[in-house]
């Protein structure tokens, strides 16, 4: 007998600006308003498939895709790929599934392609979880590779950085480093990297997180709690989730700890 499916599997082929994509995307309907996950770089949509296992979720609709690029996700032009274009996928996928307004997680580049959502569409956001999104320059300590270690080949540059991460001190990194192979296409690293990049050192990343008008939260690993601005962004309305035992990856690390707090935040945020 075959196992209920408890989401659905989908398929969007469509074009933006001459670059052809193909998203993959896991979803179900529900009548309360749906969370929209946006992975990082170098994971999936399936981080977020676990939502079906919490009790907390029961009825709650979500939408999760992979990024062009990544996982089952493809792009006609992976040099084309940056936040800006991730933002404009997120768009044109939330227009097919006729989502208006919606609760946003968003982890690492997922978090920074979130907030640059959040931004441009401020009344469509009812709250936000940022896991570890680069709202600082401090906070491309993965991107900042494609300046700190210079590489013309894409795939030599790729081979180095999965290495690099494999012996990384932090939780999850071995984990992490064991599967970039198969989630994130080499030649969509370099302008995925670059724009991160541009955007935390230049892009006033920080007062466009705070001036959200939506409830806020901030998960960040305990190893990542040196981080400079988290007494900062706390004192400006921002509540802070520190996830024990764990690096910048609560979903690999701690994920038991990650759901908890997010199904808490979202029952608070419903009731302002």
């Amino acid at each position: 007998m075959p196992a209920q499916k408890e989401f659905i599997k989908t398929h969007l082929p469509f074009s933006m600006a001459g670059v052809e994509v193909d998203v993959a995307t896991i979803q179900r309907d529900g009548d309360l308003a749906p969370i929209v996950f946006l992975h990082g770089f170098g994971s999936t949509k399936e981080d977020y498939a676990d939502i079906v296992r919490h009790t907390a979720f029961t009825g709650r609709p979500f939408l999760a895709y992979d990024a062009p690029g990544c996982g089952e996700s493809t792009c006609s032009d992976l040099s084309q790929i940056s936040i800006p274009l991730l933002v404009n996928t997120a768009l044109e996928v939330l227009e097919r599934f006729e989502i208006k307004s919606f609760h946003l997680v968003g982890h690492s580049m997922g978090g920074l392609t979130a907030l640059m959502l959040a931004h441009q569409n401020p009344g469509r956001v009812l709250s936000f979880v940022d896991i570890e999104g680069n709202i600082a320059p401090e906070d491309c300590f993965l991107s900042r590779q494609i300046v700190n270690y210079p590489e013309a080949n894409p795939e030599r540059f790729f081979d180095e950085f999965i290495e690099r991460t494999l012996h990384a001190p932090a939780y999850a990194s071995a984990l992490y480093a064991s599967s970039l192979r198969h989630k994130v296409r080499a030649g969509a690293v370099r302008g995925i990297f670059q724009s991160m990049v541009e955007l935390s050192d230049n892009g006033d990343l920080m007062n466009k997180f705070l001036d959200l008008a939506c409830p806020k939260m901030f998960m960040y690993g305990e190893q990542n709690r040196s981080l400079s601005y988290l007494n900062h962004i706390e004192t400006n309305g921002v509540r802070l989730a520190e996830i024990p035992k764990c690096g910048h990856f609560p979903m690999y690390s701690n994920p038991v700890a990650m759901w908890e707090e997010i199904a808490d935040f979202h029952a608070a945020a419903e009731e302002v």
